[in-house]
């Protein structure tokens, strides 16, 4: 602001001395302080404008942040609705050493095992591993239908009560002789 002061007071210093009539002088200083308060009317209405704009600027800026606070708070009210204040996984489980059904609360998937409420033996829980695929062929507990492993079956442990199993036998002692 002090430079263009300066160079204001250049500019009627400049004035002075190449006008020599005193009449005409006044006149001309009269009319360039008319122009120069015309030039700051202006530029205080460019600054009001630019200040408005500033202004409803941010309040725009702060209503989307507004809506924006809003819409996180739906999301973390839909996050809790589904996943729970605790985050915590509920399983129903059934023994496989007393067949007792119970329901399980685990926080994460980094618990392994599991204590079954009737007879206290240790279960251990199984996160999908791709290695133990189970296919339903039927007879289990969930399907009332026999269950087994992919992974190759031992004949003897699965047909323990087959009637034939000890004719095989018999026939493979028979091949021996």
């Amino acid at each position: 602001m002090s430079e263009i002061k300066g160079k204001y007071k250049k500019i009627i210093e400049d004035l002075e001395s190449n006008i020599k009539d005193p009449q005409e002088l006044e006149y001309v200083k009269e009319k360039f302080s008319e122009f120069s308060m015309l030039f700051i009317d202006m530029i205080d209405r460019i600054t009001k404008l630019t200040d408005n704009r500033i202004n409803q600027i941010e309040e725009r800026q702060q209503d989307i942040i507004n809506r924006m606070n809003s819409v996180q708070d739906m999301v973390e009210e839909i996050e809790d609705d589904i996943y729970g204040e605790d985050r915590c996984y509920e399983f129903e489980i059934v023994c496989p050493y007393c067949n007792y059904e119970f329901t399980a609360d685990i926080e994460d998937e980094s618990k392994e095992e599991v204590e079954c409420p009737e007879c206290h033996n240790t279960i251990e829980l199984d996160w999908n591993d791709e290695d133990d695929v189970f296919t339903c062929q039927g007879s289990c507990s969930h399907c009332g239908e026999n269950c087994f492993e992919n992974d190759e079956i031992d004949e003897d442990d699965v047909f323990e009560d087959d009637p034939l199993k000890d004719n095989k036998n018999d026939e493979d002692d028979k091949e021996d002789m």
